[in-house]
């Protein structure tokens, strides 16, 4: 059976007709066409699939689609201005906190609501908060400085520049 749903998506309000019992991520893949937002694991245990709802976390694989009426979602398109990447994106390639980058979206989105939350977590809290994400790849070492550095400021100039 195929419902209305209306929801802000990445800023927009916007109605789609979907399946009353589709899951958030494959209305985000399959119906929207936004390709960021991977399916790792299928049961919220790997955070390939992050998503913000209401300025939160939340693993899409895991999420009714219908249940995001009148709510607001953020994937990782949401972050990307033009051709121009975040400073988060940016801080994951120079500090080499990528590999296959199947993961990728998933912990650049919950960085950056991270930081969003708390402006200067610590190394302690930096983990604690991307605990939600796995990557097989990289390791975390990476990731974590990638964070601190866009935590310290250190993307802040070369943003102010390209305004």
């Amino acid at each position: 059976m195929k419902i209305n749903l209306n929801m802000t998506l990445n800023g927009k309000i916007v109605t789609y007709e979907i399946e009353h019992d589709a899951r958030l991520l494959d209305v985000i893949r399959d119906e929207i066409g936004l390709s960021g937002t991977k399916e790792g694991c299928g049961v919220g245990e790997c955070g390939a699939c992050s998503v913000i709802i209401d300025g939160k976390v939340v693993n899409s694989c895991i999420v009714l689609a219908a249940s995001m009426e009148g709510r607001e979602v953020k994937t990782i398109e949401y972050y990307n201005k033009g051709k121009e990447l975040h400073p988060m994106q940016k801080s994951y390639i120079e500090n080499t906190a990528v590999q296959c980058g199947f993961c990728t979206p998933g912990f650049v989105v919950s960085s950056i609501n991270l930081l969003e939350r708390n402006p200067e977590p610590t190394r302690e809290e930096i983990i604690e908060g991307l605990s939600g994400n796995v990557c097989r790849c990289t390791g975390y070492e990476q990731i974590i400085k990638a964070v601190e550095d866009v935590r310290d400021k250190k993307y802040v100039e070369e943003d102010k520049k390209n305004e």
